[in-house]
């Protein structure tokens, strides 16, 4: 598979796993999608059951639809547009910043900041974790402390190094897109536009810039090796 194939979508994500797969499906990149999630949290809210779901006038915050069976921690800070689905754990202090979609069963735990990005089904992100302009793939974990950084130093526009390729994406903002089943150490840092291919793992107290290929484990920047 060439690498731009193995940056789409389709290769990082089962789009099965996630009520956002149709939206997703229209784009081939995952950096693409990023604009469009507040519209899309706002279309897909408007048509849940409000047997299933507190609407708006339930949470009392507009624009935010919040499962029955999710658990929201008393302190935790919620703004829309938000949806949070079925069994998802909403944690002390976490804090939601809106245009955010949280999949069935994910965890976004103390402390943590979720701005303007998708966490698929089983997602966790359970304590100190920083996700914005990102998309976290089915049952993806970030280590404690562990986050996305969606903005250079210099503020300029972000491209992905792959191997000896730079790939534009057109986009200030844009923090990681962590393919499904890919576990981040603690305290690791993925800088902006970095992409973590299915199944990959990265050890704790790491700083990982661009694309790391599926199955594959890095160590540090010159140590990334594939798993047996």
């Amino acid at each position: 598979m060439t690498t731009e194939k193995q940056l789409t979508i389709y290769a990082l994500f089962d789009l099965d796993r996630s009520s956002a797969g149709d939206y997703l499906r229209q784009f081939t990149y995952p950096w693409e999608a990023l604009s469009g999630i507040s519209d899309f949290v706002l279309a897909y809210g408007n048509t849940l059951c409000k047997d299933l779901y507190k609407d708006p006038e339930e949470t009392g915050i507009p624009n935010v639809w919040i499962a029955r069976s999710a658990f929201i921690a008393p302190n935790a800070s919620i703004q829309g547009p938000c949806v949070i689905e079925a069994e998802a754990e909403i944690r002390h202090c976490a804090y939601i910043r809106g245009s955010a979609l949280i999949g069935k069963g994910a965890v976004v735990g103390n402390s943590c900041e979720i701005k303007n990005s998708i966490l698929f089904e089983g997602v966790q992100v359970p304590h100190f974790n920083y996700v914005g302009d990102s998309i976290l793939g089915y049952k993806a974990h970030l280590g404690a402390g562990a986050v996305t950084s969606n903005i250079k130093s210099d503020k300029t526009n972000i491209s992905i190094l792959a191997g000896d390729a730079r790939i534009k994406t057109g986009r200030r903002k844009f923090g990681a897109a962590v393919g499904d089943l890919t576990e981040v150490g603690c305290n690791s840092v993925l800088c902006p536009g970095t992409v973590l291919g299915r199944e990959c793992t990265v050890y704790p107290l790491s700083r990982v810039r661009g694309f790391i290929p599926q199955r594959h484990i890095f160590k540090d920047a010159t140590n990334v090796v594939a798993k047996v």
